[in-house]
């Protein structure tokens, strides 16, 4: 089991979630998050308003898989969030020593989904 983390641009969302979809991993956390890599927070301009400063917008999309589709969640992040440019983000991947779904007290790799 896995633990998938990916920082990425706002506006690559939707794609992002729509390559997940064909993968069928549909079991994810989406939290707005704001950031800063090399670039530092150069300004930028993100629906129609100028970003200064340190910190920029970002999303970070987290999901748990089994083994079988890191891989492919993988392909379907980086399918969906990169345009080439600076800023495309990161994706990180963890162990996950365990998982527990609350409601019927399963385990392992059962309580992903």
């Amino acid at each position: 089991m896995k633990y998938i983390i990916a920082v990425i641009q706002p506006d690559r969302l939707d794609e992002v979630l729509k390559k997940l979809d064909e993968k069928e991993i549909h079991l994810l956390t989406v939290t707005p998050v704001m950031g800063r890599g090399r670039q530092k927070g150069v300004a930028e301009v993100y629906r129609s308003h100028k970003e200064a400063g340190s910190l920029l917008r970002k999303v970070k999309v987290e999901c748990a898989v089994n083994e079988e589709f890191v891989k492919s969640a993988i392909e379907a992040i980086v399918g969906g969030a990169r345009t080439g440019q600076v800023g495309d983000g990161k994706i990180f991947v963890i162990d996950l020593k365990d998982v527990l779904r609350i409601r019927t007290g399963e385990t392992g790799t059962v309580a992903i989904g």
